[in-house]
C-alpha cells in the first residue's frame, strides 16, 4: 500500500515538472465534459442579464432599451462611474452575442 502511494506521489511530481500543472488540474476541464467552461458561460450570461435587468428571453430591441436606461443612471455626469459604464457595455455586448450566436446555430 505504501509503495502504491509513493508511486502515485512520484507520477504527480513527474507531471509537474513535465507540464507544469498537477494531473487533476489537467484532468479537470476534460473529466467534467467541458461542463466548467459552460457553466462560466451561462454565470457571466447571468450576471449581464442581472447588469441590466432584462429577462432570459429578452429581443435585442429589449436589451439596447435596459442599456439605455442603465447609462441615464450610472454615466459619469450624473455620478456613476466610467467602470459601471464598461461594466454595462459589455453586459450589452455579451447578450447581443450570445443572441446572434444562438441565431446562427439555429439556422
Amino acid at each position: 500500500m505504501l509503495r502504491l502511494l509513493v508511486m502515485a506521489g512520484l507520477v504527480c511530481i513527474v507531471c509537474f515538472m513535465l507540464f507544469g500543472k498537477w494531473p487533476w488540474q489537467m484532468l479537470g476541464g476534460q473529466m467534467s465534459g467541458g461542463r466548467t467552461e459552460r457553466s462560466t458561460a451561462r454565470r457571466e450570461l447571468t450576471d449581464a442579464r442581472r447588469v441590466l435587468g432584462v429577462r432570459k428571453g429578452a429581443k435585442p430591441d429589449e436589451i439596447a432599451l435596459a442599456h439605455r436606461r442603465r447609462l441615464s443612471v450610472i454615466h459619469p455626469d450624473r455620478g456613476g462611474s466610467d467602470a459601471e459604464v464598461h461594466e454595462a457595455n459589455a453586459a450589452r455586448d455579451l447578450l447581443l452575442e450570445d443572441l446572434q450566436k444562438n441565431a446562427k446555430d439555429r439556422s
